[in-house]
């Protein structure tokens, strides 16, 4: 039973710090020195470590390898202008994980135990953080079966784990998108609010066809009628249409984004008109006919806020806008980068540092 939150530390004794200045640095390619690990046994939390990072063995028979009970977190910790550095809505993010490990038939994971890990493996690797213009440490909590038994039911053991690796900015220019209006990412009543694995396995193949065809990502669209818009790749998705913010309503089939919340959240103190509703593809289109689009952006954590330049439709590319500095997608990016940077007022209270 996890009595007290006294975490055991064990330090590498080689540091891989050199790998942080790879050029140019991979998305996820690259994990920072250490991890932490904790198992659920008989009901229970055990004892917490933080490792050096390394593999971790399971048994060929492992639930989660056969029956997806598999979830995870996306966040990032940023350098602060004090020279300190302080996690993004943590908070936001267990609850959001423990959402997901109740639709997976999961334990939840405590507070404490999840906020006193993350900053105290933070701590310890932050000299992993790049400190230059867009760098950031990626925070990936996670969380799969672990009994070595066939039968598909919930498992009884779990193993419950955070990495972190340095990154830099995510997309270098605007994305090329299409809307799917075949393959389904996730259906209502499913688990596409869940950050379960298996919601990201299904959308690869329907992603790579997009690919092939000259497009970074797709515009997911509902399970039945194939023209309402959920979701862009792993993000979700902002429209501007005549001066107003439209995004797709949440649902099952919608992830909740953090960083989704936080851009309504500003564009709302900017005094912009924020319409959270059903959006059909047919209105995106027919706005780009008639030239009242204005924007399209992407929203999520690894890439914070992702300009779209290219709508396809049916056999036919879009050209949107370039995005001008003026645009509400740059305007939302700055004041989320100097409120991450400590260098704007956190009214909300968003960012937490991980201290000394």
């Amino acid at each position: 039973m996890l009595d007290t939150l006294a975490i055991r530390t064990q330090r590498t004794t080689a540091s891989r710090i050199a790998e942080r200045d790879a050029t140019p640095l991979e998305f996820g390619k690259v994990f920072s020195d250490h991890m932490l690990v904790v198992d659920y046994r008989a009901g229970e939390w055990q004892e917490a470590q933080i490792l050096p990072f390394g593999d971790l063995p399971v048994s060929p028979a492992n639930s989660a390898l056969h029956y997806g009970q598999a979830i995870f977190e996306g966040m990032k910790a940023y350098p602060t202008a004090g020279g300190g550095v302080a996690l993004f809505r943590p908070l936001d993010n267990w609850a959001r994980l423990n959402a997901s490990a109740e639709r997976m038939c999961m334990p939840p994971v405590p507070e404490e135990l999840f906020m006193q890990g993350l900053k105290e493996l933070v701590r310890l690797d932050a000299p992993w953080l790049p400190r230059v213009p867009g760098g950031a440490l990626y925070i990936r909590p996670f969380m799969f079966a672990t009994d070595g038994m066939l039968g598909v039911r919930p498992s009884e053991s779990y193993r419950f784990a955070i990495i972190t690796c340095p990154v830099d900015v995510y997309y270098t220019k605007p994305l090329r998108v299409r809307f799917e209006q075949q393959y389904v990412r996730s259906a209502e009543g499913g688990a596409g609010f869940a950050k379960n694995a298996g919601n990201y396995g299904a959308a690869m193949y329907p992603t790579r066809l997009a690919q092939q065809e000259g497009y970074h990502q797709l515009i997911w669209t509902d399970a039945s009628e194939h023209q309402y818009v959920e979701e862009s790749g792993t993000m979700n998705i902002v429209f501007v249409i005549d001066g107003k913010l439209i995004t797709p309503a949440l649902s099952t089939s919608i992830l909740d984004g953090i960083t989704r919340r936080s851009v309504l959240q500003l564009a709302r103190e900017m005094g912009v008109a924020v319409e959270e509703r059903r959006v059909s593809s047919r209105e995106v289109i027919g706005a780009l006919e008639a030239g009242t689009l204005q924007e399209a952006f992407g929203v999520g954590t690894a890439a914070t806020i992702a300009p779209i330049a290219t709508i396809g439709h049916e056999g036919r590319d879009y050209e949107l806008p370039a995005s001008a500095p003026e645009a509400l997608s740059q305007r939302l990016g700055a004041a989320l980068g100097a409120i991450r940077a400590g260098q704007a007022p956190d009214p909300h209270g968003w960012m937490v540092p991980v201290g000394e």
